[in-house]
This record gives structure tokens, sequence and C-alpha cells, in this order.
């Protein structure tokens, strides 16, 4: 390819490749640019309207998908075979019924969901990943999705390389490429061409979009963007659509337990009554009628208003949550592992103070010395003398009033070669040279690498620094050593270096974060603190904010401990220090085996593993690219008193669906095995199959207020998920309790009002629809009794509403169309007398089920494998930002 073909990007794999077999000026002087200035804000807009924003795709809701998730719902299934097989027999109005019953289930959840889409398609907005380029001859930080072919683009450590770049220039670099190869180890980068047909994972002279710096730093041309890059590609064949989340699946475990039950129940009814004789065609029908009427059919419905309405209320309380269903995985987490830095501290660093290694040793060591190699050792400064995003420290140290007095003093020096910090050696490492043409490798970085290149580290240094940490402040190590003739450095060179003395830096525990700490204990959640940074700092700032008494491990502790080991040592540690991105993960994934929900909170490139391991993945506004690329939850603040708030909110969402569950399948499934015995013994059916269908639709109309209901509690302060198991047992016993007074209801109306059929019916169709809307204030709290938990005002006229409407339908004139007849006036009394004792039976019920019933089966081990899968689609996610 020649240079003028590259001003013309539009070859996504071949462009990224073929710039990699040119050297770096043919490159430039096609693509139109200087290394030294970029492009012109001229030229960056022409070329945006030409190539459009640097996406591969977009977080949009659409209708069509979201239709599909509705219509595909075991349940629906159910139901839509129940309404052809009516329409197929002629019986019309039954197929109708089943149809309105459809519409609503599908309407509803539609509604909810593709409102929740639009709400999720906001709030992807909203997470901004920023990268900096040079542009008329000036670095400053861009949106990823403004770049353009021919910007020049500044790399450092754990940057996802936001396009297809063209390196220019290279410190060390290298990139974790496994998105695009799947191999594990970093790959070194360099500026060279490489020769022409190289594969794909060979192309060291280039950065490719979505791939992250693992070391070192870079500058790099554009090459290509958006869908012409070699990730748009893979993206644009991807199937994005997310895998299930816990919640989901105990939701579809759930749905095809009741498509199960109906089946059976379906088939053993039908069997039944055309053995006692009975018209094939009603007995087909009743036992239809009776399969769809265990059915919860409007629990998408439920489910889908639930999430919706706790993703506006999580917003509003600064939590986003990239997908709905991640709001109750976050009300499952019982263990939390969180960085300290931002969240048990203030997170603003000041520097303090700088001690020499020797404070008798002279000029070369005394506290101004130590300040200036300090300022020296900072890997990529501008101007002004800060850091262009560079680590917290770097800032605190140049913004500093000591550091002001030092510039003039600093402008002796010349940098001639940087080796920045990376999470293996946690040092950083310059070469700088003095008026006097004398040269010298300045090395900073924590205290524990730094003192093991050292020689001859005075004892007074080491007790120096043993009292920093136990005061809990923030320590940095700074060392020198005279070179000759080196013009790049090397971790090898890294050696035999002269301890000058440490910087330190003090973070102060958040004024509020003790109370945040309390709140998540309430909660049920263990917190423990994963950091790197020294372990007597981070016990200090747990014993300031009374968290535990815990112990704390290293990472060279943990290289000690087998997964068994690891796993009970877990139980009794507070703090994990000095440890490495991969013993993050490590801790995750233990915890994770031994049960219960984990979630993991970090906002760095070294946190990225951890975030993907955990059940939730918790991150903020403020992190690093590749941190909010690997979560599930971005926080807007990062307070742990946010934390609490959404894991209240996801907690709330459950307990108001199992509520919804609980009582449809236990009164359905007593209501269902009524209308089963019933139909043996009497000469008609004791209820017709559209009078079913139209108790269960106004039924489960009145739950929609279910997700406004008040939740105890109590049942906020433990961890929720799915129990099939639990959820039968509960339907097994609680559904003969209501069938009790079913036919209690059936002797009433057969011996004292000596009804017919059509009054047989109405007066079960009024008991139970009755019975079944109403027991939701018992069934919706443990407490005993029902009214020391109080409804929200919405679910209570709901359910008075829908139980006057089926108390005075036989008495209109759709009761004929209906095949109701009008009841007695003392009917009424002897229907509040058994509402009553229902009542009454379920709350004795209750006692006796709570303290004999398991309340808790074992949760299951999770499933690891499906992190691995979402890597790249959650890495797609980054640059999903189209529609901005």
């Amino acid at each position: 390819m020649t240079a003028s073909a590259l001003s013309q990007p539009a070859a996504s794999v071949h462009e990224a490749a073929s710039a990699a077999f040119l050297p770096t000026a043919d490159v430039l002087r096609g693509l139109g640019v200087t290394a030294e200035q970029g492009l012109t804000g001229e030229e960056v807009d022409r070329r945006q309207a030409e190539y459009g924003p640097n996406a591969v795709a977009s977080h949009k809701a659409r209708m069509l998908a979201v239709l599909w998730h509705q219509l595909r719902s075991p349940l629906l299934g159910l139901l839509m075979a129940a309404a052809a097989v009516s329409f197929l027999v002629g019986e019309r109005s039954d197929a109708v019924i089943i149809g309105v019953i459809v519409a609503v289930s599908v309407g509803l959840g539609f509604v909810n969901e593709y409102r929740a889409e639009k709400a999720a398609e906001a709030l992807h907005s909203q997470i901004r990943h920023t990268t900096v380029v040079i542009r008329d001859g000036r670095p400053g930080t861009v949106d990823v999705t403004a770049l353009v072919p021919g910007d020049l683009v500044e790399l450092k450590l754990g940057d996802i390389v936001p396009a297809d770049l063209r390196l220019l220039a290279v410190t060390g670099l290298e990139c974790d490429e496994s998105v695009l190869t799947g191999e594990s180890l970093p790959t070194d980068k360099h500026t060279d061409p490489v020769p022409a047909g190289t594969p794909l994972a060979e192309l060291s002279g280039c950065a490719l979009m979505g791939t992250v710096v693992h070391a070192g730093s870079a500058t790099g041309l554009v090459v290509a963007t958006g869908p012409r890059t070699e990730f748009g590609k893979i993206a644009a064949g991807l199937d994005t659509h997310p895998l299930d989340t816990e919640f989901q699946v105990g939701l579809r475990k759930f749905s095809m337990l009741l498509v199960y039950v109906a089946g059976t129940l379906t088939t053993t009814i039908f069997v039944m009554n055309v053995v006692l004789h009975k018209p094939i065609i009603d007995a087909l029908l009743f036992s239809l009628a009776i399969a769809v009427g265990i059915t919860p059919q409007l629990l998408p419905a439920v489910v889908s208003t639930s999430l919706a309405a706790g993703s506006r209320r999580m917003s509003r309380r600064k939590v986003l949550v990239k997908r709905l269903v991640c709001i109750e995985d976050l009300g499952d987490v019982d263990v939390l592992f969180t960085d300290k830095t931002g969240t048990l501290t203030a997170g603003k660093i000041d520097y303090e103070r700088a001690i020499p290694a020797d404070p008798g040793g002279g000029g070369a060591t005394n506290p101004e010395a130590v300040l200036r190699w300090g300022l020296l050792c900072t890997e990529n400064s501008g101007a002004d003398g800060l850091a262009v995003g560079g680590n917290p420290l770097d800032q605190a140290l140049w913004q500093s009033p000591a550091s002001q007095a030092l510039h003039p003093a600093l402008a002796d020096y010349a940098r001639l070669a940087t080796l920045p910090f990376d999470h293996e050696r946690r040092m950083a490492s310059t070469l700088v040279r003095d008026g006097a043409g004398q040269t010298t490798m300045v090395t900073k970085g924590a205290p524990e690498s730094v003192l093991d290149r050292c020689v001859n580290v005075p004892e007074a240094a080491r007790e120096a620094l043993g009292a920093e940490f136990a005061a809990g402040n923030r320590v940095v190590a700074v060392a020198t050593r005279p070179v000759r003739g080196m013009s790049q450095v090397t971790p090898d060179d890294e050696r035999g270096l002269a301890l000058v003395g440490f910087l330190v830096f003090l973070d102060p525990p958040k004024q509020d974060a003790a109370q945040a700490l309390r709140r998540l204990a309430d909660l049920g959640i263990a917190v423990k603190v994963v950091t790197g940074d020294n372990a007597a700092v981070a016990l200090k700032v747990c014993h300031d904010l009374g968290l535990g008494r815990g112990d704390a491990l290293t990472g060279a502790d943990l290289d000690k401990l087998d997964d068994t080991q690891l796993a009970a040592a877990i139980a009794t540690t507070t703090v994990f220090a000095r440890v490495s991105p991969e013993d993050k993960a490590r801790i995750v994934h233990v915890q994770r085996l031994t049960g219960g929900g984990v979630a993991f909170l970090g906002d760095g490139v070294n946190d990225a593993l951890a975030l993907h391991a955990a059940d939730v993945g918790i991150s903020v506004d403020s992190a690093t690219d590749v941190a909010k690329d690997a979560a599930d939850v971005i926080l807007l603040e990062k307070d742990l008193d946010v934390l609490a708030d959404g894991v209240a909110e996801g907690r709330r969402i459950f307990a108001n669906t199992i509520k919804y569950v609980l009582m449809g399948t236990s009164s359905n499934f007593g209501n269902m095995a009524s209308a089963a015995g019933a139909s043996l013994f009497l000469s008609f059916l004791p209820m017709l199959p559209s009078q079913i269908l139209l108790n269960n639709l106004l039924y489960d109309t009145s739950q929609l207020a279910i997700p406004t209901d008040n939740v105890d509690e109590e049942q906020l302060r433990r961890p929720s998920h799915w129990d099939i198991g639990f959820i039968r047992r509960f339907m097994i016993y609680f559904g003969p309790l209501s069938s009790v007074f079913d036919f209690i209801t059936f002797g009433v109306m057969l011996w004292v009002f000596h009804s017919g059929p059509a009054q047989f019916r109405s007066g079960w169709f009024v008991e139970s629809l009755a019975t079944q809307t109403l027991v939701i204030f018992a069934i919706r709290t443990r407490r005993v009794p029902f009214f020391r938990s109080h409804p929200s005002l919405p679910l209570t006229l709901a359910a008075l509403t829908v139980v006057a409407i089926g108390a005075v339908l036989p008495a209109t004139p759709l009761a004929h169309t209906l095949g109701f007849q009008p009841l007695p006036a003392a009917y009424f009394a002897a229907l509040a007398g058994m509402v009553i004792g229902y009542l009454v039976l379920i709350e004795i019920g209750k006692k006796i089920f709570y303290r004999t019933a398991a309340t808790r089966a074992p949760r299951a081990q999770a499933d690891l494998s499906h992190r691995g899968l979402r890597h790249l689609r959650r890495r797609a996610a980054q640059f999903t930002t189209a529609d901005r």
C-alpha cells in the first residue's frame, strides 16, 4: 500500500496491518499530520463528518428485540396454546379472554422493559471514556468517540487502546491483546515496521482497539476507527445479547417448574374427566383452564415493572446499572471486597513531608533533596509540571507548596528516559542529567520494592518507615544510582540503589465511612479491604473506622496458601495488602466457591480481573476505562453509603417479586386443586373455563401494584435469592389451606343455599377471588400478625378494588354473558366469615412453616465460565456511544 492510500482509512484490519508494514514517517505523511502538532481543529471536524464517531455499536432500545424477549416466555407459550385450542374447538369467548390475558401480559411487560431499555440507554450515555490526544500542538482530553484517523494519542498504564494505532514512540510498552488474539501473556511493542503478511498477533508496531496497556507508555497515530478497526470487525459479528444473570436463571427455572406442574395437572384432570364420561371438549377446555389458572401470567410484567421502577430510584441515588437485572444480583451480595483509597479514605491525597534516609548524612539526604529527586521521577509531565492523567501521588507531589520553591532548580535537569510504573515491579525509574553532565537513575515506588533493590539501608530509615505505616500514612521510597553511558532504563537496571529517603502522603479516613460500614453490616454484608498499600496502613484505617479486628494477609502470604486454605483464611481476614491483580481475582474466585454473593469495588486497571470474576463488579464514574468496562454497576460517587442504597434497592425488588410468586403459586395451586377435586363429584363443571380465566385476569391485575409495596426491615438485612425448593414447599404447604375454604364454600352453596350450577359458580368465583387476592396482606410479610407490617397504599387500593369488582359482577348486566347469577345477601355474611377464617389459618400456618421449614437451600456453586464470554461484550460497551 502506498502512503497516499493511507489517507483513505476505510479498510479496517488491512489499514492497521498495512500501516504496520510502513516506516512511521510514511504513515504520518500519508495521513497528513506531523508528530509534533497533530491535527488542527478544522481538520478534526472535517474528518469526524467523513468517518463518523469512533464507535463499533450503540446501546439503543430496540422495540423488536424487547417484544421478542416478552414473547419467548414458556408461561406465555402455555397461554397461547390454550387460546389456540379453545378457538379451534369453537370456544371463541374463552379464546378471547385468553387473548386479553396475553395482550395485557405482553403489553405491560413490553412497555416496562422498553422504558427500562430507554433508561439504560440514557445511563450508558452518562458513562464517559476519555483519552489524551495531541491537537494543535497541545495535549488534551477528549471522548474516545471523537477520535479520527490522523489523531495523535498518548497511552499510559491501564488505558484501553481507543482505536487502531501505529506506534510512533514507546517506553517499555506492553499490551494485553487477549481480547483479540487469545494470548494470555502481554505483547511487547516497538515502532519498527514489520514484514508484509505478518499475522495480527505479531503486529508489534501497532496497538489495536480494545486491548489494554499492561506496562509502559507510548504515543500512537490513529489509522482506523470504529467498525473499520480489527476490534470493530469482530464486534460487528458478535451476538451482543448479554448472558443471563443468576436472577434470570432462577426466574427461568421457576417458569419451567410451573410448566411441569401445569402439564401434570392438565393431563391428570383431562384423563379423570374422560374416565367419568364427561364431554371430551368440556374436559379438554376445563383442564386447559386449570393449567392456565395455576400460572402467574403477569410475572414478566411484575418483574419488569419492579426493575424499571428500581432503576429510576437507583439513578436518583447516583447508582447506574448497566443491565437492569443486575439490580437483583446486587441485593444478593453478602461479601464486599473493596479498595481503600477514596472508599474508606477521603481520596484526596496531600503531600505532607520528606524524610531523609540518613538525617545526619549531609546535603545529599536532606528533605529538600528527597523531594527534588521525587519530582524528577515523574513519568509524564505537562508544561506546567503536572502529570497529564498521572497518578494521584505524583499529582499531589507537584501541587504541594513545597514543590513550588524547587521548580527553578528542576530546570537544571534534563530527563533522558523513563521506565513507567507497573503493578509487578511497583516502581518507576527515570534517567536524568544535571547541569554538570552527571547522569543519575532515579527510582521511586513502594518502599518494600525499592528497599529490596537498595544497598546499605540505614536502620534508622527502616524504623522511620515503620512509624509512618503505623500512623496510617502512605509512603513512597526514593533511591538513586549514578550511571554512565545509559540511554534507556530496563527493570534489570533497578539494582544497587542508594536510598535517598521517603515521601509521606496523607489520605485521612472519610468522615462518613464508619457510618456507611455500620449500615453495610446491618445489611449482612461483610466488608474486606483489598489494597496495593501496606498492610499496616490499611489496618490502621480499618481500626479507625471500626471495621472488624481481623487479620491481614499480603500477596506473599497468599502464594503459600492453596484454595482450601485461602477460603478458610478469608473468613478471618479484614485486609489483603500488597496484592497483585491476579491475587485479587483469585480471592474473589475462591470466595464465590464458598457460597453467597460476592461484589468487588475497584477503580484501577489492576482491579479489572477481580471485577470480571465477581458476581457484581462495581466501579465509579472517575475510574479508569478498563475498570468501568469490567463493572456491572457504576457509582457516580465513590461512597459506600451509595452502595448500601443500591443493595437495599436490589433486595426490595427481589422481595416484592417473591411476594407475587409465593402468593400466586400457593393460592392458584389450591384453587385449581379444589376445582379438580370438585369436578370429580359434581355433575357440572365447578367453574367454566372462561370464568377461571377471568378470575385469574382480575387477580393478576390487582398484583401489578406489588412493585410499589413496602418491604419489612428484617427482609433487607440478609441477602435473598431464588430457591425453587422453598417455593415448591410453600406452594404445597399453603395451597391446601386455601382448598379448605374452597370446599367450605362448596358446602355452603350446595347445602345452605341449594344453588344450581350458575349460582354455585358465582359463589365460588367471588370467594376464590376474594381469598386469593386478600391473602397478599398475609403472604407479603413474615410478621405475625400480618397487620404489624404496613402495605403500600397502591397495593391496598388495588386489592380491595378487585375484590369489590368480583363481588358485584354477578349482579351486573354482564352476569348472564359470563355465566353468573346474583347471590343472596346472606352469602356475603358467610363470605366475610370465610375470609377472616382463611386469614387466621394462614397466620397460624405461617408461624409453623417459617419455624420448621428450611428457608434457604444451599446455594449452588457459581458458574464462572460466563465471565470470560462477557469480556469482549463488555469491551464493546466501552465504545457504544455513537448516539451521544
